[in-house]
């Protein structure tokens, strides 16, 4: 894959403000044999967290000890992301060290943490202020500790490569001021780098995690856990919110290996010695089911019940003007009705977890991308298996491992709930796994949509009225009950933002404008999906103005371009893949390119994608992809996330699709739930078009835009217009 970026020595300008307007900075200091430095996201005066001999404390950030070794704690989750070098380069950044010098590690799930959560694309933008102070204060105290020892003004003396350095030549290390420097008291405020002295930030830093993924050192959920831990598999209702009636363990427990049979709240469990004999033990099982109201249900009664509620009285999200009153006048509305189905979240490491409970003490093992969080919404990881395992929040210890993949299905805590339930009813540690089928057909699913679009033109081709009627279930209403305080509560019953992302705020400029969304009620379970509300509405937005743009006889780019100009960074950005892709020449022959600009989770793409059809199957060439995501902290990670979005966003495009049949997911494994194929991935150019602002996020804003990339190219070369997912040419 070719890249046209800037070089990696990106340099760019300071966001403005400092702390996201969520986070406080918290220095902790703790006296002995190191200088530990943490910054929690909300403010603790005694955290009360354990030290180890190393006097080391689960709420830091920052460890140093007196070795000189420098290890960064990281409370993200690392899915391959690469968060887990990202954070460290902030704080590297500030604290002026070398980069082979920087070690990290998970940091356990605790409330010094505040919400441990890792979606949105949320990781640097959150980091961004608290970490690089973090760096900086730590940076301030051992430089004072440094001229308290040489009995010199601080001011005279400089930092470089974990050393502090005197006029004269004489250096001491980190490692040697540590115990000294943990006897200071912080600073009020360390002043962080002006952006032309970033050595660090910018470039592509080598990721830390590279090495233990290469050689198979990485501790992903699958592989944690302690010596002679048994494997369970569990029956789950075939159906969604099926309930169990009566099982028979009898045959299940003649299989050599089969240990126990345990009910539990999601079903039976089977615990083996290993995964073979407990999936057997679970084949074997003699159950039955009461399968509930949600058997009847199937794609047509899903699709009747979301087009009924689009066409209905939905909710008013953004309305201005007269929409009404334009559209019925217009002559000749320009009319369209987009469809778009359920998705799965195939990660490459099926759900799993690992649970202990033993001597009043419930030790989990979990890749899992929701660590902790208030129980006011149900907690983290950590107070779901605490509830589940009988035992106090306080005795709970979860330990976060990499996650082979997450994509926003690692935030739910079903599995988690499973192991530890599980392990408060037997003796000895038990790692729950899932099987693909079971990942496949017990997922919490993108939530099916249905769009009704209307517009029409004024003399000048522009568009005067846009309406859009949207319907989907509601995932936030899931997370936070209504009786909750705060702003959550005022979705309660109206409106769900993470489904209307992208639609409510659509920038192009449009003198009347309806956008209405209906909540559908169904059984199916839902959750966030790599990029939440914008994979709907990117893919609607951006082809209901191609949709415009011919009919007006429009070039698309050149009309998206015409009604930008309130927006100069989604501006930019289309500008920079238009021209990266030379898109006023002609394609080559039997090709065609489409155009779409996205702006989500602070970022904004645009991308075009070329595109032929071959055998009556489109097949994508190449993909021009420009981001601004504000300063770049490291254009590698940057470009390996446009790509990785690119990849997950065009699988859905040509092959995602969850049915349901009876009330179950229709779709099992890789064989009807393909995923893109290494001969079907197209060559990607990212161009790299940095604004200087606060970073935004990059796991999840390239996917948007890469489905009506691509059907907006396929329009071009057959006028067959896509209106449904996945894409499939008649």
């Amino acid at each position: 894959m070719s890249d046209r970026t800037e070089t990696d020595d990106v340099r760019t300008e300071e966001a403005n403000g400092g702390f996201s307007r969520r986070t406080f900075i918290k220095i902790g200091i703790v006296a002995g044999a190191g200088l530990t430095l943490g910054v929690a996201w909300r403010m603790t005066r005694d955290p009360g967290l354990p030290t180890s001999d190393a006097t080391f404390v689960p709420n830091a950030y920052l460890r140093i000890d007196e070795d000189g070794s420098i290890t960064v704690l990281v409370a993200k989750a690392e899915m391959g992301q690469g968060v887990s070098t990202a954070l460290p380069q902030m704080i590297a950044e500030e604290l002026d060290v070398a980069w082979e010098d920087v070690t990290f590690e998970f940091a356990q799930a605790h409330d010094a943490y505040g919400m441990m959560v890792t979606g949105g694309s949320t990781a640097v933008m959150e980091a961004w202020g608290p970490l690089r102070r973090a760096g900086a204060t730590a940076r301030w105290m051992l430089r004072e500790a440094a001229a308290r020892r040489w009995d010199l003004p601080a001011e005279q003396l400089a930092t470089r490569n974990a050393r502090v350095i005197a006029p004269d030549g004489s250096e001491l290390t980190y490692g040697d001021l540590a115990t000294d420097a943990a006897k200071l008291e912080a600073p009020d405020e360390a002043p962080v780098k002006d952006p032309s002295e970033f050595r660090l930030i910018g470039r592509s830093l080598p990721r830390l995690d590279a090495e233990s993924k290469s050689t198979g050192r990485a501790t992903f959920g699958i592989d944690a856990g302690p010596p002679n831990t048994r494997v369970a598999v569990v029956a789950r209702s075939p159906v969604f919110g099926g309930r169990l009636r009566s099982f028979d363990p009898s045959a299940a427990l003649a299989i050599p290996g089969v240990e126990e049979v345990v009910e539990i709240r999601a079903g039976v469990a089977v615990v083996a010695r290993g995964y073979v004999e407990a999936n057997q033990g679970r084949d074997a099982l003699d159950i039955e089911w009461d399968e509930g109201d949600a058997a009847s249900l199937s794609d047509e009664t899903i699709h009747q019940t979301l087009r009924a509620a689009a066409q209905g009285s939905g909710r008013s999200v953004t309305e201005y003007g007269e929409p009404d009153v334009v559209l019925d006048a217009a002559p000749e509305p320009v009319v369209a009705t987009y469809r778009l189905p359920y998705l799965a979240h195939a990660t490459m490491e099926p759900m799993n977890c690992t649970a202990w409970v033993h001597d009043g003490q419930c030790t989990v093992w979990a890749p899992t991308q929701f660590a902790n969080g208030p129980a006011i919404i149900g907690g983290g990881a950590r107070q779901v298996a605490a509830d589940a395992a009988g035992v106090s929040v306080d005795k709970t210890e979860l330990n976060v491992t990499y996650l082979g993949g997450g994509f926003g299905r690692r935030a739910e805590r079903d599995f988690v709930q499973e192991a530890a339930e599980l392990a408060g009813k037997i003796d000895g540690p038990v790692k729950v796994v899932w099987s693909r089928e079971d990942d496949t057909r017990h997922d919490f699913y993108r939530p099916a949509s249905w769009h009704e679009f209307r517009g029409s033109l004024g003399n000048d081709g522009l568009p005067e009225a846009w309406e859009h009627r949207m319907a989907s279930q509601s995932i936030i209403e899931r997370l936070v009950p209504p009786w909750v305080p705060g702003p959550a509560a005022r979705f309660a019953g109206k409106r769900d933002p993470t489904s209307t992302e992208g639609a409510s705020n659509q920038p192009y400029r449009v003198p009347h404008m309806l956008m209405s969304y209906a909540r559908v009620d169904l059984p199916i379970p839902v959750g966030f999906w790599r990029s939440v509300g914008h994979t709907h509405t990117g893919f609607v937005v951006e082809s209901f103005i191609d949709e415009l743009a011919h009919a007006a006889g429009r070039d698309p780019y050149e009309y998206r371009r015409a009604l930008l100009d309130e927006h100069p960074r989604h501006l930019a950005v289309l500008n920079a893949a238009a021209e990266a892709a030379d898109w006023g020449s002609p394609a080559p022959e039997g090709r065609a390119r489409g155009i779409a600009v996205v702006e989500s989770f602070g970022s904004y793409v645009a991308q075009v994608a070329e595109v032929s059809i071959e055998d009556g199957v489109p097949r994508v060439h190449k993909v021009w992809c420009a981001i601004d995501c504000g300063t770049v902290l490291n254009p590698r990670i940057v470009r390996a996330q446009m790509e990785s979005g690119i990849v997950y966003g065009l699988t859905a495009a040509l092959h995602g699709e969850i049915n349901i049949q009876n009330g179950r997911a229709v779709q099992g494994n890789f064989i009807d739930y393909p995923m893109l194929r290494i001969n079907q991935m197209p060559a990607v150019e990212v161009i790299l078009a940095p604004s200087g602002d606060a970073p935004g996020g990059v796991g999840e804003p390239a996917t948007p835009p890469i489905a009506p990339a691509v059907t907006n190219a396929i329009f071009a070369l057959t006028g067959q217009r896509i209106r449904t997912m996945p894409i499939r040419l008649i």
